[in-house]
């Protein structure tokens, strides 16, 4: 039985992680590769990929890295050039790069807002920016968009950068994907909640919960319905769907995978 990607070439952005562990873009580039997609995994840091590569080829995939800040235009030009040339066209990006920084309005510096909308927002537009041309020419493709519950609902923290940047997401790929359609090509929208990640551990018990990842975990627990936390791996599963042929009727939508949490009214 072939994969349910076979033959298939996929960026995945922000394919490594801030410590050990299935983070959303290890988790994706790993699933893709099991599922028989050719990955080019793409980090601004190389060494968080290592254990990218690792585990896909302990299970037999096809990757290869490439480091590059996707918020510099010319960078994700080169990205992508450097994919085509290697596996000879791009059928799949997955758009995943991304990152909170607390405080509204007023908190919030300026520079730090414009850095949120460029790291969450304006790398999204790059990659489809400088990926349509190529899918235009091959006659089709899908686009997955990692956004976050907290571009819909709040989500227990003023971070509204990030907030408004992964909103913009959203609407963004709705426009790509009408834009598009009678090119063949697909885009959606993956809408994680609060998952345990290596960034819990690893940036946000830092900063808030004062270093105390259990107490963290507890309180972003209280707030899912279902009696347990994603994971990287259930981003990845819901991105590996819509990257798919099953997905070939799905666009301008979005996958909310949040265990309930969005649809709670406390």
């Amino acid at each position: 039985m072939t994969g349910r990607l076979q033959g298939k070439v996929a960026i995945v952005t922000g394919a490594g992680s801030v410590g050990p562990g299935w983070g959303n873009g290890r988790a994706i580039a790993y699933r893709f590769a099991q599922e028989g997609a050719q990955v080019f995994a793409v980090d601004r840091d190389e060494s968080a990929m290592q254990e990218t590569v690792t585990r896909v080829r302990e299970v037999g995939g096809q990757i290869t890295t490439w480091c590059a800040d996707v918020t510099d235009s010319d960078a994700v030009r080169d990205m992508v050039q450097a994919c085509v040339d290697t596996w000879g066209r791009v059928d799949i990006l997955v758009n995943n790069v991304g990152g909170s920084r607390k405080g509204g309005p007023v908190t919030l510096d300026e520079d730090t807002w414009d850095s949120q909308l460029d790291f969450n927002l304006k790398s999204v537009y790059l990659g489809c920016r400088h990926v349509l041309p190529r899918m235009q020419a091959q006659g089709g493709g899908a686009i997955v968009n990692i956004a976050s519950t907290s571009g819909i609902r709040w989500t227990g923290s003023a971070q509204v950068g990030y907030a408004s940047a992964k909103a913009g997401v959203i609407q963004l790929s709705r426009v790509v994907a009408i834009e598009h359609a009678k090119q063949n090509i697909r885009c959606n929208t993956v809408i994680p909640g609060q998952m345990h990640t290596p960034m819990v551990e690893v940036r946000l018990a830092g900063q808030r919960a004062g270093g105390d990842v259990d107490a963290l975990l507890a309180q972003r627990q209280s707030r899912i319905p279902l009696p347990f936390m994603g994971d990287g791996m259930d981003t990845a599963n819901a991105a590996l769907f819509l990257a798919s042929d099953e997905a070939r009727f799905v666009t301008a939508t979005e996958i909310i995978v949040d265990g309930g949490m969005s649809a709670r009214c406390d």
